[in-house]
């Protein structure tokens, strides 16, 4: 999730999928944590036109973790923006559902839905079907990488008419 704290209230896009499956794989923690790149998103009020997009996850000493959200607001040249949140894990038999804070006390749905093998990219959502995100440990992913991310995100039930591409 990125960029969640951009706006004081956020305002959920349409519905992009409505049967949001439950996460595939279970997710090791410490093989997740570190930067990740935004290559697409469904485009939500706290998000709108940002680009060059990055999410850093590092685990906190109380097991949760602390994530710190940048982009550039209007372009790649834009002006830097950041947002630093906290999450838990809600599911602890597979670590892939985390609940996100950016608001103080209110937290939001961050399902892990799937990711590569060696953690190289990964999909995120929510159960509502309004945010996605796919990300990336490289910046500029292969187009390749890319093309299996669009459609692993259609075998996922996601409606890629909403997607938007991210620049970097």
């Amino acid at each position: 999730m990125t960029l969640a704290a951009c706006s004081a209230i956020p305002r959920p896009g349409p519905v992009g999928n409505r049967a949001v499956p439950e996460p595939a794989k279970s997710v090791d923690l410490q093989r997740y944590m570190g930067r990740w790149y935004e290559q697409f998103r469904y485009e939500a009020s706290f998000q709108k036109d940002f680009e060059a997009v990055t999410a850093d996850y590092s685990l906190n000493a109380d097991g949760t973790v602390k994530v710190v959200n940048r982009g550039r607001k209007g372009g790649l040249d834009g002006k830097l923006k950041q947002s630093t949140g906290r999450a838990k894990i809600a599911d602890r038999a597979t670590n892939a559902k985390l609940k996100v804070s950016f608001f103080g006390p209110f937290y939001g749905d961050y399902w892990v839905l799937d990711h590569g093998d060696d953690y190289e990219w990964s999909i995120v959502g929510e159960p509502s079907g309004r945010y996605l995100w796919a990300l990336t440990r490289a910046e500029k992913p292969s187009p390749e990488l890319l093309g299996r991310l669009e459609e692993r995100v259609k075998q996922l039930g996601y409606d890629w008419t909403l997607v938007r591409m991210t620049r970097h």
